[in-house]
């Protein structure tokens, strides 16, 4: 059986992370913005495979129900997280529009 893990992730550690990628030492892109969502949207859609191929696993007769259903849980978190995100930027974007010049 496996545990669903937990990341406490305090305000210290989040400046960091975010230092980190902007001086460019996490990964090879120096930390672009369009690098970092296509890493975000390239785990996201990883998310939905994984959640796809432990249902096929399971529909096939094997595999175990608590994997599986992680990876289902994991897989629409991912999707309500993207979803609510698309929402913002759109909302941003209707926002500036909508700003006199």
């Amino acid at each position: 059986m496996s545990t669903i893990p937990t990341i406490v992730v305090t305000p210290s550690a989040a400046a960091d992370a975010y230092g980190r990628i902007d001086r460019g030492d996490v990964g090879g892109n120096k930390g672009e913005f369009s690098a970092t969502l296509q890493r975000a949207m390239q785990g996201a859609v990883d998310n939905v495979h994984a959640a796809d191929a432990k249902a096929m696993e399971a529909l096939s007769g094997g595999g175990n129900l608590t994997e599986v259903v992680t990876a289902l849980a994991r897989a629409e978190l991912t999707l309500q997280s993207a979803t609510a995100i698309r929402d913002r930027v759109v909302q941003a974007y209707q926002d500036v529009m909508k700003m006199p010049i």
